[in-house]
């Protein structure tokens, strides 16, 4: 079987892993958290970041940080995974859904601009898929309106828009390190902000609410999301090799391009100056009928796929009866392709030789 994602694990790990073995600082204390937090910090170009134990808690965190809570509302796009929204629920405020634009896949700042209330306090954005969102309107409706903007991240690691990562641009914003993101340390995740005040909240407040000056004395009521050094040591040793897992997933997406161009597909559009990280390479067919047996028949010959995330207003939690057409026709249409850096030319040319057998048994 081809999955659909595989991590990649050339560097250091073992042995940074070995050492916190070795050194028997295995828990949430230990060098490489303070190594990791800063050489992740250096490499987004951002003042302050603090690790935690997934992405779905970094987002919690920086919800809490900001001190959104009930009564408040959060405009998120409906296409993502259902964590953007759990959290804001977590909160005790209300998600409102936007839809998302059918040629970059992301939010729709026209969408944002509409879902604007007197109750709204912020905006979480998704940088789907390692793509950008259009940063520049954001940006600018948020500041119109007073809003706070947070980043959901989590997919796009390595992602510029105008040459600055993608995660300063907010007040706040996350990264997830799950095993399937561009860089992993099994689970993990960050939180990132150039605002003092808000790390020193978050931090705070993701260790137990504990006091700076009084040994378990703990002031406000926190949790506890910290990272272990032994994730951390994964994700230093990730961190180093960056840049080449980077360069080569964009590779596996530049074969997919050459091989799959004359097959009736369409892919996910670049944000105009946008440097996109290729989290996933997923491509459009015209009907999700055609999308579900295309998916059988790479299954039948061992090739792992995944569909887009559903839309979260169809969850059963969220479902009101909404209607966001973007969205759903997204969602109905996309199927994710194997998209790890050890894929190699021949791969990708077998996996798209047999989208192509596909397509010419049903002409």
């Amino acid at each position: 079987m081809i999955p659909v994602y595989r991590p990649y694990f050339a560097g250091r790990e073992r042995e940074y892993v070995t050492d916190c073995i070795d050194s028997t600082w295995i828990s949430s204390r230990g060098a490489y958290i303070d190594r990791f937090e800063d050489g992740f910090g250096r490499y987004i170009q951002t003042n302050h970041a603090t690790s935690v134990c997934n992405g779905t808690v970094a987002l919690h965190l920086a919800l809490m940080a900001l001190g959104i809570g009930p009564g408040d509302e959060v405009i998120v796009p409906t296409l993502t995974y259902v964590a953007s929204a759990n959290t804001i629920v977590q909160t005790g405020a209300t998600p409102v859904f936007a839809d998302s634009l059918d040629t970059t896949w992301q939010i729709d700042p026209e969408a944002i601009q509409r879902a604007i209330t007197s109750k709204t306090r912020a905006v979480m954005i998704v940088h789907l898929y390692g793509g950008a969102c259009d940063m520049g309107t954001i940006v600018d409706i948020c500041r119109a309106h007073g809003i706070m903007l947070i980043e959901d991240c989590a997919e796009s690691f390595g992602t510029r828009y105008e040459g600055q990562h993608v995660g300063t641009f907010g007040e706040i914003s996350t990264f997830s390190f799950f095993g399937n993101k561009t860089i992993t340390t099994g689970e993990g995740g960050m939180v990132a902000t150039n605002d003092a005040d808000l790390y020193e909240k978050a931090y705070r407040l993701k260790t137990q609410g504990v006091s700076p000056h009084r040994e378990y004395w703990h002031e406000v009521i926190g949790y506890n999301y910290r990272m272990t050094n032994v994730c951390a040591a994964i994700g230093l040793a990730q961190l180093e090799q960056a840049d080449h897992i980077l360069s080569r997933k964009r590779q596996v997406v530049r074969w997919y391009e050459q091989h799959l161009r004359n097959l009736p597909l369409k892919t996910q559009l670049v944000q105009k100056n946008t440097e996109h990280s290729w989290w996933m390479y997923s491509v459009l067919l015209k009907t999700e009928h055609l999308r579900n047996d295309l998916r059988d028949f790479l299954k039948a010959a061992k090739i792992e796929t995944r569909p887009l995330f559903p839309p979260i207003h169809r969850l059963p939690p969220y479902n009101r009866g909404a209607v966001f057409p973007v969205a759903e026709n997204l969602s109905g249409r996309g199927v994710t392709l194997p998209s790890y850096p050890e894929l190699s030319e021949d791969d990708v040319a077998m996996i798209s030789e047999k989208i192509g057998n596909f397509f010419d048994r049903r002409s």
